[in-house]
């Protein structure tokens, strides 16, 4: 007679973390370096910076109509606002389904992703590209942009909301191209439309990609804890 199998254990879930992790420590030390090279003006930086910006601005004003189209994209398809507001319906989303610590860690991170946006902003203090014929105008410090970090942030939570969820593959992989082209795209109208310097757009993207990064590796690990006895048996899947 056969005796019966051991039990089997919930499989670690630190090589997941990991990844994860990897990918929080790595834009948040290229943000870091990208920080303090803006703060003390590198020249080489700066140059490409007013490059771009000169090269994109004598563009701009030569087609009124597609400034009119990204000023469109940019404040109100791809607004902080919008972003917010759809985070928003996911937090109370996942609250009346009874998942309220998730809607509460996926609010704090916005929250945080705001709080550390503005307050790098007035750190910062990073003057705005400032031209004769602007096509569009923006108040407030250039250095992160505001409007590439929440989208990152965003349009990350979002989608590790649906992965969590066990999305289908199309409604992943559409997603995913949301995602992407929502990110990068906001970003390409804040330089088109002269608003932002290249590395205020590159700053936020980092910035967002790491505190999405840190908050799914720290939800996974409170999560996994959580699951857990004191013995370090494992627990009931919370829903």
């Amino acid at each position: 007679m056969r005796s019966p199998s051991p039990p089997v254990s919930p499989p670690d879930r630190a090589p997941a973390r990991a990844p994860t992790v990897g990918v929080g420590i790595v834009c948040g030390s290229l943000a870091l370096v990208l920080l303090i090279l803006v703060t003390v003006g590198w020249s080489p930086l700066m140059s490409l910076d007013r490059t771009v910006a000169d090269a994109l601005h004598r563009r701009a004003v030569t087609e009124p109509g597609l400034v009119h189209v990204n000023r469109i994209l940019t404040d109100w398809v791809w607004d902080p606002w919008t972003m917010r507001a759809l985070i928003a319906v996911a937090v109370v989303g996942l609250w009346l389904r009874g998942a309220r610590l998730l809607a509460g860690w996926v609010a704090a991170t916005s929250l945080l992703a705001t709080l550390l946006q503005q307050g790098l902003k007035d750190a910062v203090g990073r003057e705005r590209p400032q031209w004769p014929d602007p096509v569009d105008s923006a108040h407030y410090a250039a250095f992160p942009s505001g409007h590439a970090m929440t989208a990152v942030v965003s349009c990350g939570l979002l989608l590790w909301l649906l992965r969590r969820h066990g999305a289908g593959r199309r409604v992943w992989w559409a997603a995913l191209t949301v995602a992407w082209v929502s990110a990068i795209g906001v970003g390409l109208t804040r330089l088109y439309l002269g608003v932002h310097w290249l590395t205020d757009v590159l700053g936020g993207w980092l910035l967002g990609a790491a505190v999405v990064a840190f908050s799914v590796a720290g939800f996974a690990r409170y999560d996994e804890r959580g699951r857990r006895g004191a013995d370090g048996s494992a627990l009931p899947r919370r829903p």
